[in-house]
Formats: structure tokens, C-alpha cells, sequence
């Protein structure tokens, strides 16, 4: 096998974790359709080094089933309400990515056929080994589950080597810098210290365990960063490795 060159991926496989606060770019609340084909080309720069990328977004722009909960809808129901709102976003997503040229295939949790195929383990590695992007949406398709979780069980499934969780801070720190002065940022930092250390809080402690418990890599890079998800993919110092 030839050797790596510099513009070559580290990973052969990712998941791209996005939150759903990341589609309302510059917007209170929605989608915000300017941010979200830069979106769309981020990805298209990243998936041209060779870098195979399954997709899973959040639903916190449209609707976040704890909020909905906490104001007197059913806790199940509201969970589903929040499951349809990642599948908007994955619509969205896919919209611009296509727009752009690139194949890509929207996967369910739960049945939609008029708009997405369902989410099949065999069918998703086929189009990922084929070339197309997979985004994969309504979480895991029950309720009390996060899009975290849900990432973090999607990637296993799909044997990807990596999570790159892509957020609005550029790495992962000791204590929230949007809230604190005192900070210490984290080049790397074990799975074991994530899952252990209760003021870290990039994804929940069921989506690291899976992680550790599987040994799969998370990177936490600022996605508002032009040019940071094509440099993570290659391997260059972007925000925190936690493996």
C-alpha cells in the first residue's frame, strides 16, 4: 500500500457530530440557509481528500425534547417532536451538499419513505463505500436518547474510526471559556478523563463511554473556523484529540 502524503486523510471513516444550535449560523432560531451551504462546503472540502463522512445532526434550532418536557409536554412525546426536528436539519443539509455535487444519502431512524431511506447498518457502509456522504437522522429512533448517544452508536455501527464533534469553541477546556477567564485548553485528553471529570461537558457520559468502552476517537474542533474540518481530517493540530 502507497504511503499517506500530506493532503491524504488520517481517518478512512468519520462521523461528523453538529449540533443543531450550529444550523442557525447568524439566525435566533431555524435554519439559516447562508450557513448552512458553508456547512456544505466545509464538508465538500473535507470529503475531497478521500476521508468517507456518515453525518449526524442535532435538533436544538427547531426543537430540544427536555425544553419541551419541561414546559408540559410528555416527556416521550417531546423526544419525538425533538427526533423530527434533527430530521429538518438533515433535509437541509442534504439540500446544500447535493447543491454543491456531492452524492449524498438521508437515513432515518424510523420509516419516512417519501423523503429518506431507512437507516440500514449494510446499506449505509454501501453508499460510504461508494462515495456518497450518509446523513443519518431521528437519532436512534427512541426516546430519552441523546443525538450524542445517538452519534456515538451510529459510528460503531458503521465502523468509523473517528467522531469529529464540531462546536463554537476550538477545543476542549477545563471549564466553559465562554463563562470563565481562568481556562486551560486540552491538545488531548484520554476518554477515561472526559467520562471522569464532571466540568467537561462536550458530549454526555453515555456517548463517551460508548466511546471508550470501543475505543474510537473524538475531535473537538471549531467548526465556525473556515478550513478546520479539511485540517482535522488530515491529521493537523485542530482543537482536542480525546482517545
Amino acid at each position: 500500500m502507497a504511503s499517506k502524503t500530506k493532503s491524504s486523510p488520517k481517518y478512512k471513516r468519520i462521523l461528523l457530530k453538529l449540533s443543531g444550535e450550529a444550523m442557525m449560523g447568524k439566525e435566533n432560531f431555524g435554519i439559516d440557509p447562508d450557513f448552512i451551504f458553508y456547512l456544505a462546503e466545509e464538508i465538500k472540502s473535507a470529503y475531497k481528500t478521500g476521508v468517507e463522512v456518515a453525518i449526524v445532526v442535532g435538533g436544538g434550532n427547531i426543537f430540544r425534547g427536555v425544553a419541551g418536557s419541561k414546559q408540559g409536554i410528555d416527556r416521550t412525546t417531546a423526544d419525538y417532536m425533538g427526533m423530527l426536528a434533527t430530521i429538518f436539519n438533515g433535509m437541509a443539509l442534504q439540500d446544500a451538499i447535493e447543491r454543491i455535487g456531492v452524492a449524498t444519502r438521508l437515513q432515518t431512524a424510523f420509516e419516512i419513505k417519501e423523503i429518506a431511506e431507512p437507516f440500514i447498518r449494510k446499506r449505509a457502509i454501501r453508499h460510504l463505500e461508494k462515495g456518497r456522504i450518509v446523513i443519518a437522522g431521528g437519532g436512534t429512533g427512541l426516546p430519552f436518547i441523546t443525538t450524542d448517544t445517538a452519534a456515538a452508536m451510529r459510528a460503531l455501527e458503521i465502523n468509523c474510526e473517528a467522531i469529529f464533534k464540531g462546536t463554537g469553541v476550538d477545543g476542549v477546556y477545563d471549564k466553559d471559556p465562554r463563562k470563565n477567564n481562568n481556562v486551560k485548553k486540552f491538545d488531548t485528553l484520554s476518554l477515561e478523563e472526559a467520562f471522569r471529570c464532571d466540568d467537561i461537558n462536550i458530549m454526555d457520559n453515555s456517548a463517551i463511554d460508548l466511546c471508550r468502552a470501543n475505543k474510537i476517537n473524538v475531535v473537538v474542533f471549531d467548526i465556525y473556523k473556515k478550513g478546520n474540518l479539511k485540517k482535522a481530517v488530515l491529521g493537523q493540530k485542530v482543537g482536542t484529540l480525546i482517545k
